[in-house]
């Protein structure tokens, strides 16, 4: 179906080369939204300072607009220009820009970003990206741009431009194929606030946050429901979700259910499952990070009732994979 308040419109998908940023850049220029690969997962993209083209954003995809976005910027030069950067946020800029991890910081005087982009909130969420389409991109455009994943709102997320179409053909103007993605999994989101806090676990584990920092990142309080107002994208607790039901922790496979399996260890009945996909036969994290969401997204295509997924460590990459699993999960 089309989005809201917007004729249907034919959906193009060009490569992801010099002649397609060019023209994408053009489309974020007028108002218009486009799907590009980043390191994590394909994000849907819309110039961050024009409120007209996000609300069509939050429209195309369904998305609550108290559920706020999360800014892209060419370098850091550019992200001091929305955002006012504390002790904190410099060291993790240094230490993980550019790459899969998002600040969010206080909103700096005169910050472009649109209200709609930030919810509202006095903060704003900024990362620096590392994939070279999205490089390219920011650079052609020469603003920042809001970009959540590009699928419809609560789905499972995009890790190639077959998966964006699958949800937004109809909905947005182009979408960049630039193959898979190397991540898998969205940023992690640290709040620099007077305690440092993970709000999302994602690209870069806690651990190697934590090192640099040189002490424990703080948690929040409780999960967010969808009738509060989150801080940063990602931590509703119902997201990520396939249509069928997912069972965490599975130590058993009944008739008909599919498996998302992970390591070498067989899982007793797992003949009887309808179908089977493992992360990571070796149970290696990175590895099934960058698997998970593709994977949910095979398993649910077979139209089987449940997804049991077998135990994922949760150091490293472990935990935002377990993460997104225990948000898919969660009643909706």
């Amino acid at each position: 179906m089309p989005a809201p308040d917007r004729p249907a419109i034919e959906t193009r998908i060009l490569p992801a080369d010099a002649a397609g940023i060019a023209q994408a850049a053009a489309i974020f220029a007028r108002g218009g939204l486009v799907a590009f690969p980043t390191e994590t997962v394909y994000g849907l993209g819309a110039d961050a300072a024009n409120a007209t083209a996000i609300a069509h954003l939050y429209q195309a995809k369904g998305r609550p607009a108290f559920n706020p976005l999360i800014a892209h910027v060419a370098d850091v030069a550019a992200a001091r220009r929305i955002g006012r950067f504390d002790a904190t946020a410099e060291r993790l800029a240094a230490a993980f820009w550019p790459g899969p991890l998002t600040l969010v910081v206080p909103q700096a005087d005169r910050c472009p970003v649109a209200d709609l982009a930030t919810a509202g909130l006095d903060t704003v969420a900024i990362r620096v990206p590392a994939h070279p389409t999205a490089r390219a991109l920011l650079a052609a455009f020469g603003g920042a741009v809001v970009a959540p994943s590009a699928n419809i709102s609560g789905h499972v997320s995009p890790t190639t431009a077959a998966h964006v179409a699958a949800d937004l053909s109809g909905r947005i103007d182009l979408i960049l194929d630039g193959g898979a993605v190397d991540v898998g999994v969205e940023s992690t989101i640290i709040g620099c606030f007077d305690e440092p806090t993970l709000l999302r676990p994602g690209g870069v584990p806690s651990e190697a946050i934590e090192a640099v920092l040189g002490r424990p990142l703080g948690r929040p309080a409780a999960e967010t429901h969808a009738s509060e107002q989150p801080l940063a994208p990602g931590m509703l607790a119902s997201h990520y979700a396939p249509r069928a039901a997912v069972r965490l922790d599975a130590t058993d496979i009944a008739p008909g259910e599919a498996l998302l399996a992970f390591g070498p260890a067989p899982l007793p009945g797992a003949g009887q499952a309808a179908a089977i996909l493992n992360l990571s036969p070796t149970g290696d994290p990175a590895e099934a990070a960058t698997h998970l969401f593709g994977y949910l997204r095979s398993l649910d295509a077979k139209g089987a009732r449940s997804i049991a997924v077998m135990p994922i460590p949760n150091d490293g990459l472990g935990e935002a994979i377990n993460d997104r699993l225990r948000r898919a999960a969660a009643p909706r």
